[in-house]
């Protein structure tokens, strides 16, 4: 079965004439057409169009890094000709004039794109469960969360309807439904991926990043996509490291530092004793494990959840029903048109996100929040610095509980919002995390989270790719 081989794998196959790239993707189209119906990845499936273009690929084979394999975008990523909504009914209808640069980098590399994937609308949430469209189910329990906002793209890796996908992470959004759905999810530093085509949500935390099963697929889409990009200024102008080659260096005196503070947080049992067994190995592996301290970790949260919605509401005034997407029907005037259109394409979780940011924004609490926030910010990024001069990377849960179920916390926007507690200070932060699947437990995936230094995505592929010649979770297939 194609669909369950490597990207790796699939390449030698398709450089060496022994499957055309036709047949790679008739093997995830049929993956496709036997789990869609119960996980509901995709908002927009391209596998028709795909398989067409893969056949005029079968009589030309060009020696291109991802020639052939077939990659998953998240639906607020922009790729030309095809829809982005951002999971959102304000832009149900709106097709992209032009590709991002990750977009363009895939299409140079020979990828193929085979649809968009469901979302949180405009990224905000945590368990795909706010799309305007339907929520997308875990594929290890159909009554759970994939988690989110990238849930699509987490779900259709995990259940091998793509090999690989694209997603982003404004405060946890790859490496939560990484953790949830059992496969490898990374967050790259913030700069070391052009943001140029993505939808904003919260432009200083948006970071675009892969979904992979294997290290090396991981390792190989990240070389595609990074890099610097003149249409984006927040990207660095830094050389993009060879991590297919870096992953398999040795890991033996690397310092793993555990901050003590996230053991403070209400963590599940069976999850601690996955991320203990996981600690374990490392030390085996030769690594030097050591406890340290994020003092401000504890304001991570109530800080991001200030400085997030406030970009939010200033990058969402864009939508107003006037340039495009979504505009009200009956209105009297300007300003009703203004109010039923914002008020009719925006779900609930968007509105409340920004009537925060604005309020936060407003005249007279600007410095009592949004200031004060950044502030915490500031000092968040320099216990990152300081726990840095002592160790190489930083090791905890990726989320506090496994997979919960659908409905559980949508009537609680606090505990949707904490389900996030791991990873929301990485983004405040601007360093690069990935999320691993450590274990199982009530038969659902535990993910670890490595926290690397800036532009130090290299060292944290280079202990995935250990850790799965331990623990082969990619051999783990849900509805197979």
């Amino acid at each position: 079965m194609l669909w369950k081989k490597s990207v790796y794998e699939l390449k030698n196959l398709i450089l060496k004439r022994e499957v055309k790239v036709s047949e790679v993707l008739e093997s995830f189209a049929s993956r496709f057409y036997s789990t869609e119906d119960k996980i509901k990845a995709f908002i927009t499936p391209l596998y028709e169009k795909a398989l067409e273009e893969a056949k005029l690929m079968d009589e030309k084979i060009e020696d291109k890094p991802l020639f052939g394999i077939p990659v998953a975008i998240k639906d607020n990523i922009n790729v030309r000709g095809l829809p982005t909504t951002c999971g959102s009914k304000m832009l149900e209808n709106y097709v992209s004039p032009y590709d991002a640069t990750v977009i363009e980098r895939l299409k140079r590399a020979g990828a193929l794109i085979v649809g968009k994937t469901n979302m949180d609308e405009f990224a905000m949430g945590s368990s795909t469960e706010y799309s305007a469209f339907f929520p997308t189910r875990n594929p290890w329990d159909l009554e759970r969360v994939p988690g989110g906002s990238s849930g699509g793209s987490a779900a259709c890796v995990a259940v091998l309807s793509a090999p690989v996908s694209l997603g982003s992470d404004t405060g946890g959004s790859i490496r939560q439904p990484a953790s949830f759905c059992g496969v490898i999810g990374l967050k790259p530093t913030y700069g070391r991926v052009s943001r140029y085509g993505l939808v904003a949500f919260a432009s200083s935390l948006d970071q675009i990043g892969p979904f992979g099963r294997r290290t090396e697929d991981v390792a190989l889409l990240m070389e595609v996509i990074s890099g610097e990009d003149p249409k984006d200024s927040t990207c660095a102008s830094l050389p993009v490291p060879k991590y297919t080659e870096e992953i398999r260096k040795d890991i033996k005196g690397l310092k793993v530092g555990v901050p003590k503070e996230f053991f403070e947080f209400d963590v599940q049992r069976e999850v601690l004793e996955s991320f203990n067994a996981f600690l374990k190995e490392l030390d085996a592996q030769g690594c030097v494990i050591e406890e340290v301290s994020l003092p401000h970790i504890k304001y991570a949260i109530p800080a991001y959840y200030v400085i997030a919605p406030s970009e939010a509401s200033s990058n969402l005034a864009r939508y107003d029903g006037v340039r495009y997407g979504y505009r009200a029907k009956a209105y009297s005037d300007l300003f009703e048109m203004y109010a039923k259109t914002r008020d009719e394409g925006f779900g609930q979780e968007v509105k409340r996100r920004i009537m925060i940011g604005t309020f936060a924004l407003s005249s007279g609490y600007y410095d009592a929040y949004y200031l004060k926030a950044m502030k915490v910010r500031a000092l968040i990024k320099r216990d990152f610095e300081k726990a840095f001069k002592k160790v190489d990377m930083l090791a905890c849960p990726t989320t506090p509980t496994v997979a919960f179920k659908l409905g559980e916390k949508t009537q609680d926007p606090i505990q949707m919002y904490l389900s996030d507690i791991f990873t929301v200070s990485v983004n405040l932060a601007g360093l690069p995390a990935i999320s691993l699947p450590i274990g199982f437990a009530l038969g659902l995936p535990v993910g670890g989270q490595l926290i690397g230094k800036p532009f130090d995505e290299g060292t944290l592929l280079k202990v995935s790719y250990l850790w799965e010649h331990t623990y082969k979770h990619y051999e783990l297939v849900p509805l197979s």
